[in-house]
């Protein structure tokens, strides 16, 4: 159909049909929905609806008004289009055939700051908007993603039972989607499930990293070795790709991940996770340094040049290999509790700052199917948060403590044999680090603030007076007793 009927009969409409719009249209046609579609270049609707769209339950439409047109009241028109000018541009252009009452949902990778100020504007508008995380790709859009609806409270329930029925189900049944909180918090989430994306990927590499160069593995070797891991606490869609990249040959019969030139890219969410950490003064080092490693992979003809002057270890592991990758196994799984944990407290601050009412244990559960870092481990932190709403680290609840304390002697010496080595595992480095200072009931800061108050004035607290309290010194016996202001992260 392209034209609009008299009675419309659209539950839904998708603008955007690339990769993941086309395919969110299918899955939605097939849990039973009528979805109307649009697209700026219309050639690629007549497509759609000729080709994979043929026989099935769904609108084409050559406007954004016969697109409105063919909805059932509220209307729902999701947009899945590039981030940034472009969601704005549509905004505008589908408002004036919008009623109040009616829903705009962005389902792209949208900055959650650009999400506050358009649910803030739509609102004001009259109609309700929803910026939403869709994870899980290609796969994921066509048979079940995991989804992180948050905006418009009003919204909700109308956008319910079309979310929970496309999206993944855990193996109980349970849907992965739920509300996530108000104006950009189901953005904010998506962003930090994609840090913790590019952190879990960066240590999946390093590992790869020490066992081929560090253990001079084959891939047919590692790939058993991820196979198995893949049936252990390991399990996940990360370790489960990563085996099957690695058995894989082209038609030449070359091993093709050996193939691959070395440089890595992004798309910006995980520096954006990276900088939200920053303006809220949380130690995300974990993510950090998997952003910083695919920066310093792109450099590929500066690295080229340095490795022809400057010089590491040339050192050989010496010791017992089996036990070496069984320390690998255990180093990776620390260091992912640790990735988590940075991801939660990175939340729990952006909950505190921006009034949003998270539901931890709900987000976990959201992300136990359809999504990149789906994995058996997210189960363990719903049940931690379901034990303890207030939780203020993973680390501190009886199961992650307990696992990070059994794996901590294999993580060192994972990390002694790299540095020994010359093998960078910056991502694993850090969260080792992170986790030492976390269990440190004192650190150096006390120098760190005697610095800054000797060459800049900037006060102090003192461990014998009560907190709050600032104190500045006169170090050189040449300054003044005026003090610059406080500042803490």
């Amino acid at each position: 159909m392209s034209k609009a009927e008299s009675t419309p009969s659209a539950d839904i409409a998708v603008v955007g049909l690339a990769v993941m719009g086309e395919n969110l249209i299918l899955n939605m046609e097939s849990k039973g929905f009528t979805v109307a579609c649009f697209n700026r270049t219309v050639s690629k609707v007549d497509n759609f609806v000729n080709g994979r769209a043929k026989g099935k339950n769904i609108i084409g439409c050559h406007s954004v008004e016969e697109l409105c047109a063919n909805l059932k009241t509220p209307r729902k028109v999701m947009v899945m289009i590039k981030a940034g000018a472009p969601v704005d541009a549509f905004i505008e252009q589908v408002l004036p055939h919008l009623e109040d009452g009616d829903i705009i949902i962005d389902g792209g990778n949208s900055h959650f700051p650009d999400t506050i100020r358009r649910c803030k504007y739509v609102e004001e508008k009259g109609k309700l908007y929803i910026g939403t995380g869709v994870s899980g790709g290609e796969e994921g859009a066509l048979l079940g993603p995991s989804i992180m609806p948050g905006g418009s409270t009003g919204a909700w329930e109308s956008v319910k039972p079309i979310f929970q029925k496309i999206c993944a189900q855990t193996d109980d049944g349970q849907p992965c989607c739920d509300w996530v909180g108000e104006n950009g918090a189901g953005h904010f989430v998506k962003m930090v499930h994609n840090g913790i994306e590019y952190g879990d990927m960066q240590m999946i590499c390093e590992t790869y990293q020490m066992m081929k160069f560090g253990l001079g593995m084959t891939n047919s070797q590692m790939h058993k070795v991820f196979a198995e891991w893949n049936d252990a606490e390991l399990d996940s869609y990360l370790i489960e790709i990563t085996r099957d990249i690695l058995g894989y040959h082209d038609q030449d019969g070359n091993d093709t991940v050996d193939l691959i030139l070395d440089t890595a890219g992004q798309k910006g969410t995980g520096k954006w996770t990276a900088i939200a950490a920053l303006d809220l003064g949380q130690p995300l080092t974990l993510i950090g340094e998997a952003v910083f490693a695919r920066c310093l992979s792109a450099i590929k003809d500066e690295r080229v040049e340095a490795s022809k002057i400057l010089t590491g270890p040339n050192k050989t592991f010496d010791g017992d290999k089996e036990q070496m990758v069984n320390d690998l196994r255990k180093a990776l799984y620390a260091s992912k509790i640790i990735s988590y944990a940075q991801g939660y407290q990175l939340m729990r601050a952006a909950a505190k700052e921006y009034k949003w009412n998270l539901n931890n244990g709900g987000i976990a559960l959201m992300w136990r199917g359809g999504c990149i870092i789906r994995s058996v481990f997210l189960g363990k932190i719903k049940e931690a948060f379901d034990n303890n709403a207030d939780l203020v680290n993973l680390l501190l609840a009886p199961f992650f403590a307990e696992a990070v304390e059994s794996a901590q002697e294999s993580w060192r010496r994972v990390v002694k044999s790299a540095v020994d080595m010359g093998i960078p595992m910056p991502a694993t480095g850090a969260a080792l680090a992170y986790y030492d200072g976390y269990r440190s009931q004192r650190l150096p800061a006390n120098l760190l603030q005697a610095q800054r108050d000797y060459f800049g004035a900037h006060t102090y607290e003192r461990v014998d007076k009560p907190r709050g309290e600032f104190f500045h010194t006169n170090w050189t016996g040449r300054g003044g007793s005026t003090a610059a202001s406080t500042y803490t992260v």
